[in-house]
């Protein structure tokens, strides 16, 4: 944090603030913005760093993200395009690494679309088992709701013909009733005692490296929407990512089971002011549409009638709702399909939340939401955290799990915003088919344009605006995740903010994924500069 007093100025400044949109120039003190405005304005001139006439927004929140997930995929084996075009290309990028391994390490993969492989399906046992025999294998789906393995991994994890499907879950099963080596859902839980475990410094260290790279796209607060507390607890995981150098102030939302057990939080670990702290409780109503286990009506397209997999229910949506209220937190639900989000609307439509000035309740993705679905959500005042970037990555898995229309109608942002719905964008990153998940330019380009990557139409009426879209990865992130003083450039905030190489609010919408991020400030000080390293 920068203690002396700085003046930024000769900037194109948005604040993301409606009450003062636009400035020039802002004062910062002990790392806090202290004035806004116009630099003719100003009769002092203090130390000054010159903005050039850039563009500067304020930093951006990833208000749903996988950090550890993301970093361990920064050292795994990327099946996304350009490098992975069909099964043969994993198999063969497999074999490549199995031979710099030796026999019995594990070989982990993650970000296949089957949408986008050449064979059109997932990769099977069979096929991984071509890469090697003497590996155990896991490949993730873009999705990270569904994995392919190998048959050294099945016999691993003991799933044979016999291994019922765990509640929730799905083993995939050929003709003569063998498992396939798909696994989709809570079925991926039956590997969690054979896959192996980090050190809670390995996990930290990755973090510490994954910070400057987030830094570099702008990202400056972030969230982990799978949080555990064993075999590491993800509190003092980050608290040592942070020692080694995690510089993004961080949301942590545990899984409802880890909850469940008995895990209490303390005052100190959900205190806000904190960097790193606990903001909720998060559980599963379905899975994903790509992966077609979202729980889905009408049904998804093909030959037989699939509805995807109900994973919690009323009584459950309740249990974790006092759970919540008594921890002073919010309940974070995964939804996709419209009976998932049917549920969860329907089951807190009349009940009062416990959050003052944030909602108390979100609702994760909201791909498929209904009419009634909406109006019921704004008047609850249920959030929702959506991902612009899976129409646009995905748009092959979507076209052929819903068709044309039900795609174009799928995660309507300008009708939420329209209804009053409290919304924020994020990425979600790793889960989704692209090869730089975590790059929010990308996200917003595809809620400005729907326009999928390749052009295709992905419903115009639900476009928004440039200045919309930085809100909802700023001012509106913040208010969902209840980060203070972040998310807007405004006397008594934080100066988190970002300079970019191009002008974002005038550009063709369609190159906005091509911005960069010339430099990146936290409390007023530069901690980013592209092309440079800074001493931290």
């Amino acid at each position: 944090m920068v203690k002396e007093e700085l003046l930024f100025m000769n900037g194109k400044i948005f604040t993301s603030n409606s009450n003062q949109p636009y400035a020039s120039a802002m004062r910062v003190r002990d790392g806090k913005i202290v004035w806004i405005g116009e630099l003719e304005d100003l009769e002092q001139r203090e130390q000054c760093i010159d903005l050039k006439g850039k563009r500067v927004i304020p930093g951006l929140i990833d208000a749903h993200l996988h950090p550890v997930y993301l970093a361990k995929a920064e050292k795994q084996i990327a099946c996304t395009p350009p490098l992975v075009e069909s099964i043969v290309d994993i198999v063969s990028e497999i074999k490549k690494m199995s031979a710099k391994k030796k026999a019995g390490a594990w070989i982990e993969c993650w970000g296949y679309d089957e949408g986008k492989l050449q064979e059109g399906r997932a990769p099977l046992r069979w096929d991984l088992d071509q890469a090697t025999t003497e590996h155990p294998v896991i490949v993730t789906r873009t999705c990270a709701h569904v994995v392919s393995v190998n048959s050294v991994t099945l016999e691993l994890a003991g799933i044979t013909k016999d291994t019922p499907n765990p509640a929730g879950g799905q083993i995939d099963r050929d003709q003569e009733g063998e498992p396939t080596g798909i696994l989709r859902e809570n079925a991926k839980d039956l590997l969690a005692n054979i896959m192996p475990v980090e050190t809670l410094d390995d996990q930290a260290q990755l973090l510490a490296e994954l910070s400057p790279k987030l830094l570099s796209k702008g990202i400056t607060a972030i969230t982990d929407l799978m949080a555990k507390s064993k075999p590491i607890n993800y509190f003092d995981l980050y608290q040592e990512a942070r020692k080694r150098g995690l510089k993004q102030r961080t949301v942590l939302y545990y899984l409802y089971e880890e909850l469940k057990k008995g895990y209490k939080l303390d005052g100190e670990q959900t205190n806000r002011e904190q960097p790193i702290h606990i903001g909720g409780v998060k559980l599963f109503s379905d899975g994903s549409v790509s992966g077609q286990t979202a729980w889905v009506t009408p049904s998804f397209m093909g030959e037989e009638e699939a509805y995807g997999i109900q994973m919690t229910s009323e009584e459950e949506l309740l249990a974790a709702a006092k759970v919540a209220k008594e921890q002073g937190i919010q309940l974070v639900i995964h939804a996709m399909g419209e009976q998932a989000i049917d549920l969860i609307v329907n089951t807190f439509y009349e009940k009062e939340g416990w959050l003052k000035g944030a909602p108390s309740i979100r609702i994760e993705h909201a791909s498929l939401p209904t009419k009634k679905a909406i109006e019921r959500a704004a008047k609850a005042g249920i959030a929702i955290v959506t991902q612009p970037i899976f129409l646009y990555a995905e748009i092959e898995s979507y076209l052929n799990n819903l068709g044309e229309e039900r795609t174009k109608n799928s995660y309507p942002i300008q009708s939420l915003l329209k209804a009053g719905v409290p919304v924020a964008f994020s990425s979600d990153a790793p889960a989704t088919a692209w090869a730089d998940p975590a790059n929010l330019f990308v996200g917003m380009k595809a809620a400005i344009t729907r326009l999928a990557y390749d052009r295709t139409d992905t419903g115009q009426s639900q476009r928004v605006a440039v200045e919309t879209a930085v809100k909802l990865f700023t001012s509106a992130a913040q208010h969902i995740t209840r980060i203070p003083e972040i998310g807007q450039l405004a006397p008594g905030y934080q100066a988190d903010f970002i300079v970019l190489d191009q002008d974002l609010l005038e550009i063709d919408p369609e190159k906005i994924d091509e911005i960069m991020v010339e430099q990146t400030y936290l409390a007023g000080e530069l901690v980013y500069e592209k092309n440079k390293i800074l001493q931290q």
